[in-house]
């Protein structure tokens, strides 16, 4: 069976999935980190692994709209990159609550036994989402970290590494969850995606040496 997005296992004895319908989830950007981390830690069918792959993303986007907004006597793109930076943000922001939506979905399909396959597909559209969110931020950090003001080189550089974990996991998701979906050419791209993140990534290490 194709592994659910978030990459948790079928629920089991006291999680979600069985014959009461879950609580909707909570609103994880109103949440305070600690309350968060300790959901993400409960043996809960969310938030999983697409959340935090969106939350990740979401905070390198963060970053670079700092670095670059710190940046404008070094960098004449400095206020674009601000810019950009915060709209990747915002686009990313919402994935987190809406991967634990389609994880939501997938464990109806469970349940019913019946649409696996589609609910699998179509959850996939959020990781696809964050992957191509997660280069972009990527490609803004490489830049700021290259030619930024070198007081926040070292967030640049964080924020370029922590976009390129994000659209790994992302990519990840997006494999296992289309296992066993042959001729569906997302797996490809998010791979591609993820290998740009990556590479970016690297040229923003090396900025420092």
């Amino acid at each position: 069976m194709n592994g659910p997005p978030g990459g948790r296992s079928e629920p089991g004895p006291g999680r979600a999935g069985g014959a009461e319908v879950p609580a909707p989830p909570p609103a994880y950007l109103d949440m305070p980190v600690g309350r968060f981390l300790d959901a993400l830690s409960a043996t809960t069918p969310e938030p999983g692994g697409g959340a935090v792959a969106a939350l990740a993303v979401t905070m390198a986007a963060g970053l670079c709209a700092m670095t670059a907004g710190l940046s404008g006597r070094h960098l004449t793109a400095a206020e674009r990159l601000a810019e950009q930076a915060r709209l990747l943000r915002d686009r990313a922001s919402p994935l987190a609550q809406a991967d634990a939506e389609a994880y939501r979905a997938v464990l109806a399909a469970m349940r019913v036994q019946d649409g696996l396959g589609d609910a699998l597909s179509q959850a996939c559209v959020v990781p696809m989402q964050v992957a191509e969110i997660g280069a972009e931020v990527a490609a803004v950090a490489a830049a700021v970290a290259a030619h930024g003001n070198p007081n926040v080189r070292g967030d640049a550089i964080a924020a370029a590494l922590l976009a390129a974990a994000g659209t790994r996991a992302a990519a990840a998701l997006v494999r296992v969850n289309l296992a066993g979906a042959s001729g569906d050419g997302r797996p490809a791209r998010a791979e591609r995606l993820a290998a740009e993140a990556a590479s970016l990534a690297a040229e923003a290490e090396r900025t420092t040496r």
